[in-house]
């Protein structure tokens, strides 16, 4: 695999999804509505919730790794190795459920309909297709899974507790007034096991794919 074809890919990844990020946050600043919410609430407030989202979170994620890999810096440390798989799964995961479960209850125009899109759909296109074509190979393990779901997971029960205190959820399937513990595990439940299947499928493909590899002495799937 060419290393500049694959630096190159990296570098545009970064520079869409840092754009995208920043785009959103300079719309929330001028009172842009997220999830289409119709009365957004004060600066602050709205600050803060946007860092709540799981989708900036992946976005986050997506940024850091792919600049890193655009500067070819990355490492076969455990917490990269653990930081890349996130970040893939976070934004794959967060473009199903986009696609299947928000995007029918959005309304967006103009700015705030292009932000949506980058951060939903076009950072995890360009994420996705760039692991499966430039790898890094030979960075995800079955002994990765465990420790990358521990930021989702982490993340979910803080949404939870936070809706608890002020009763907003950042996503209408996990909305806790609105649908109850019972429904709201349940969706969280199926949430879990579609990062579980996609993990897993990394981890699958990661070892058949072609793609730069770290020095073949090093064993990651183990």
């Amino acid at each position: 695999m060419n290393p500049r074809a694959a630096r190159a890919w990296h570098l545009l990844t970064f520079l869409v999804a840092a754009f995208a990020l920043v785009f959103q946050l300079v719309l929330v600043f001028q009172g842009g509505r997220v999830l289409d919410e119709t009365t957004p609430p004060s600066t602050d407030v709205r600050v803060l919730r946007y860092f709540l989202y799981f989708t900036i979170q992946s976005n986050i994620a997506v940024a850091w790794v792919t600049g890193w890999l655009a500067l070819g810096r990355a490492t076969d440390s455990r917490f990269f190795r653990v930081l890349r798989l996130d970040a893939v799964l976070g934004i794959a995961v967060t473009g199903v459920v986009h696609f299947f479960l928000l995007r029918p209850l959005l309304d967006l125009d103009g700015a705030d309909f292009w932000a949506d899109k980058l951060l939903h759909m076009v950072v995890p296109a360009l994420a996705v297709l760039g692991w499966l074509v430039f790898g890094p190979r030979a960075r995800v393990g079955r002994a990765d899974v465990l420790p990358a779901l521990v930021w989702p997971v982490l993340w979910l029960v803080v949404i939870l507790l936070h809706g608890a205190g002020t009763d907003w959820y950042p996503y209408p399937f996990i909305d806790v007034g609105k649908h109850g513990w019972g429904v709201v595990l349940l969706n969280s439940l199926g949430i879990t096991v579609l990062f579980v299947a996609i993990a897993s499928g990394m981890v699958w493909l990661d070892a058949r794919l072609p793609g730069n590899k770290p020095d073949d002495r090093v064993d990651v799937r183990a």
